[in-house]
C-alpha cells in the first residue's frame, strides 16, 4: 500500500533543479511525480519513480543527499469538495498531514493525491475504514503507464 518516494535536498540556487532532472533523464528514469519545497537556503525535490532504488544511486552518484520516504497515494474524487471530504475523514480520525501533491491521470472523475502522515497506520485504518481507495505501486505506475 505504502509507495516509495525519493526526497533529494538541493541547495536553492539557480540551475540546481537541472542537475537531477537531467541525471535521471539521462539514464531513461521517467519522473511520474513531483514536487518541490524551498526554503531561502534549500529545497527538497520529492519524487516518485518507478525504479527508485536505481534513481537513488543515480542521484547520490551526482553528489546528492537521497532518502526514501514511504507515502499514500490515495484515489480522490475529482470533483468539487472531493479533497474536503477526505480531509474531514482524516481529521476526525485524528490524522495529521504533513504534505500533499497531485499525481497527473487521465481517469474521469478520478484524482490521485500523494500524501505523507505524522502516523501512517492510523491513516491506512482510518482511509480503510472509510472505503476510501489507496493504490499500490502497481496501480500507480499502471495509471500512469495509460496517461
Amino acid at each position: 500500500m505504502q509507495i516509495n518516494q525519493l526526497s533529494v535536498f538541493l541547495e536553492n540556487r539557480r540551475g540546481r533543479l537541472t542537475v537531477p532532472c537531467a541525471a535521471l533523464a539521462d539514464a531513461g528514469i521517467n519522473i511520474l511525480a513531483l514536487t518541490l519545497a524551498d526554503t531561502e537556503r534549500f529545497g527538497i525535490l520529492r519524487l516518485i519513480i518507478r525504479d527508485h532504488e536505481k534513481a537513488k544511486a543515480i542521484l547520490e552518484s551526482c553528489g546528492f543527499v537521497v532518502k526514501i520516504t514511504d507515502v499514500l497515494a490515495i484515489e480522490v474524487e475529482d470533483q468539487p469538495g472531493g479533497l474536503g471530504r477526505l480531509l474531514v475523514r482524516l481529521e476526525t480520525a485524528g490524522v495529521n498531514v504533513e504534505y500533499v501533491y497531485a499525481f497527473t491521470v487521465h481517469d474521469p472523475g478520478k484524482a490521485v493525491m500523494i500524501f505523507r502522515f505524522t502516523d501512517t497506520k492510523k491513516a491506512i485504518q482510518a482511509l480503510t475504514a472509510a472505503a476510501i481507495p489507496l493504490l499500490k505501486s502497481a496501480d500507480l505506475y499502471e495509471r500512469a503507464a495509460r496517461s
